[in-house]
This record gives structure tokens, sequence and C-alpha cells, in this order.
């Protein structure tokens, strides 16, 4: 052996850190959603690596629970899709001057379109000799991508006009509502007659549409009248809630992914000890620390100090400033607001650290983690970094 290869050990029987992912969480989601939005086509968002699920994993589980659509940002991430043998349709809406348009249309991706896109689209379609299919995004309100309505009929029948030649097809037509996690906001209502109007447009120009959408997960669960042909469903697929007021299980949902690592160190300090940079942590009494070694590198926001580690049935707060590796908790006697009382375990060197899960067994949730960050769900789950090993459970794999 050259002196300068050193031998590898054998891999210990678990993993340091792991995002486990229930497939079958994610399965009867979409089963339990497709029923609300029944008669409604249903578009599996999985998008950013499906919320930092899995996109190929996720992406199967949701064509085998009868998703009919899959959906995603960008054409990359489609052609990925498509790589990976799916065949159902695909719909990837954000573009920029450099995306490969010329790739989506020669692998029947269907491509969001708001104005400039058009030409691009157009061109991709001559070079090729067949035509795109493509989805009119029209801008209700929220400000972000989608033809505005002053430019509204004249998009529409440039489209048009592009498939009267035998360039495009316009399949659909579509919006992103910005408020239905509200649903006591005005603003959803207006968005939804905006959406109407453009339909009408768009038909009067001719369009003979397969789908028309605009609902989004919180609007799948609360806005029935915003159903039309198609809901796109991203955050309800992971079982997280959508609504500040209502819980997952409230609505009939499991949370898919459960974020775990082992305790690395336990140790006895005594008053006045200070923890992490900063110090901004100085233990009141005699404690016992815990090492967990996960940190911002892993994902997890430098700034969610307080958020719940869970310890052999027991919670305990992350005290001090949250590193690029490693967070401490207080295994000891200190009370904390918003946790159980302590329990200063035999040993918890090794033991299971749940950061979040399905709560089942009134473990912690990825919302309390969103409180501590002062962010929401959807961001805590997505930013799990690739340096945390994802491990399948549950259903085809």
């Amino acid at each position: 052996m050259s002196p300068f290869v050193v031998p590898v050990p054998a891999p210990s029987h678990g993993l340091e850190r792991q995002a486990i992912i229930d497939l079958s969480a994610i399965a009867n989601n979409i089963r339990h959603l497709r029923e609300i939005a029944a008669p409604a086509k249903f578009m599996a968002v999985v998008k950013a690596d499906a919320y930092g699920h899995g996109m190929i994993q996720v992406a199967s589980t949701a064509v085998a629970a009868g998703a009919q659509w899959l959906g995603t940002a960008h054409v990359s991430e489609g052609l990925a899709l498509r790589t990976a043998g799916f065949e159902v349709p695909v719909l990837s809406w954000l573009h920029t001057p450099d995306t490969d348009f010329t790739a989506a249309v020669a692998n029947e991706i269907d491509l969001g379109c708001s104005d400039w896109e058009l030409e691009h689209i157009v061109a991709a379609a001559r070079e090729l000799q067949r035509p795109a299919r493509i989805h009119l995004k029209i801008d209700t309100g929220l400000g972000r991508n989608g033809c505005s309505r002053e430019n509204w009929s004249a998009l529409a029948e440039a489209a048009m006009s592009y498939e009267h030649q035998g360039l495009l097809r316009v399949v659909g037509v579509f919006s992103h509502l910005a408020v239905a996690d509200e649903p006591d906001r005005p603003e959803t209502d207006r968005q939804l007659e905006r959406f109407r109007e453009a339909i009408g447009v768009l038909e009067a120009a001719g369009a003979h549409l397969e789908v028309r959408h605009i609902a989004n997960t919180p609007a799948t669960l609360s806005r029935p009248d915003s159903h039309f042909d198609m809901v796109r469903v991203g955050l309800g697929l992971y079982g997280l809630s959508p609504f500040e007021d209502r819980t997952s299980a409230q609505l009939g949902l499991v949370p898919a992914m459960t974020l775990q690592t082992q305790i690395a160190l336990c140790k006895d300090v005594p008053t006045g000890q200070g923890v992490s940079y900063g110090l901004n942590f100085i233990s009141e009494v005699p404690t016992t620390l815990g090492l967990v070694p996960v940190g911002y590198a892993d994902g997890i926001p430098r700034i969610a100090t307080g958020g719940p580690v869970r310890v052999n049935g027991v919670t305990y707060p992350v005290v001090g400033r949250i590193a690029m590796d490693q967070m401490v908790i207080d295994l000891g006697p200190n009370a904390h607001e918003g946790f159980a009382p302590a329990v200063v375990p035999g040993s918890a060197l090794g033991a299971t650290a749940v950061l979040f899960g399905n709560g089942a067994d009134g473990g912690p949730l990825v919302e309390q983690w969103a409180a501590a960050a002062g962010t929401v769900n959807y961001e805590i789950v997505t930013r799990i970094s690739q340096r945390v090993p994802r491990r399948y459970v549950g259903g085809a794999q």
C-alpha cells in the first residue's frame, strides 16, 4: 500500500446525523389532499429538491399516489425528472435568458410564460420543428412573476398567433396567490376575480385550455372556489401546515421529515459557565451541557437559539449561539420557559437527539424551530443541507 493512502475505517452501524424521510407519510398526505381537491387534477410541486426531501424519491412517491403532474421552478429540475424517467406532464415556470428552452421543448416540458419568454420558446420550437407547450401566467396581485393585466391581451393574442402557426400549444393559464395562508383576507377574492377575467380574455382569443390553475396548498385546503382544473401542492405534500392557527394534525397531514443526530459530548459545568460564541448564555446554577453536532452548515439557522432538541424522551432548549457545526443544549436542572422540567440523564452521550419530526411522541416540530428563527416551516426543511444524509423509509424508495 502506498504510504500516502490512509485506510478508511468501516462505517459504524448508524449515521452521525440524518434527515429521515417517511415516504408513506408523503403518499398519505397526497391521497388526503387529492380527496379534498377532487375533481381537480393534482400537481405535486417538487422544486428545490422537493423542499429538501429529495426530488426523485418524492416524485416517484407522488406519481404512485396519484399525482397527475409534477411542478418545478427551473427547467434544469424538470430535465432531471425526465432523465430519471418520469413521463407525466412536468411544468417549469421560472426562467432567465440563459434557460435552455430548446432542451425543455425537446423533452416535452411545459413552460410557464409571463412575457419575454414567448419569443425564446418560439425560437426553440422553430429550431426543433416541434410545437412547445406553454402555460401563460397572469399576475393577479402577487407582484412577482406573471404578465401584467395591462399587457395580458397582447400576450394572449401573440401566443394564439404562434399557436395558429403550429409553433406552440397554449396548454394552460395560471397565477399564484399572495395571502391564501390568511383565509379571511379579501385580496384572495380579488385575485380570483382577476384570474377569471384573464381566462375569459384568453379563451376569447381562441385558446382551448387543458388546465387552469391558481391554488397552492393553503387555497387547496381552504378555498374550493380556487381549485379550477388543477391544484399545485407543495408544502402540504411534506405534511406541513401553511396556517399559523392550524397544525398539521388538525389538517390531517403528517410531517415527513425527521431531523436527528447523536449527542457528541456531555459535561458538567459550574455556575457562571459561558456557552458558545459571544457567551450569550451563562449558567445560573451548576448544570450539564450536551453537545449536538449540527449547526448552520447543516441548515439550522444561526439565530434559532432556544430551538428544541429531544433526548431520551425529554425536550431541551438550545442555549448560546448556534455555530457552524454544533450547538449546545442544557441538560441540567434549570427550568426553561416553554419546556418540560429537565431531567439529567444517566449518560446522554451517543443518545439520539431529535430536532424535529412528526410530533407523534410529543417531540418537537419544525414549526418550533421556525418560531425560534423568526421564519416559516417551509424555510427550515428546505435549507437542510446536503451534508445531512437523507434516509428513506416507507413506501417505494
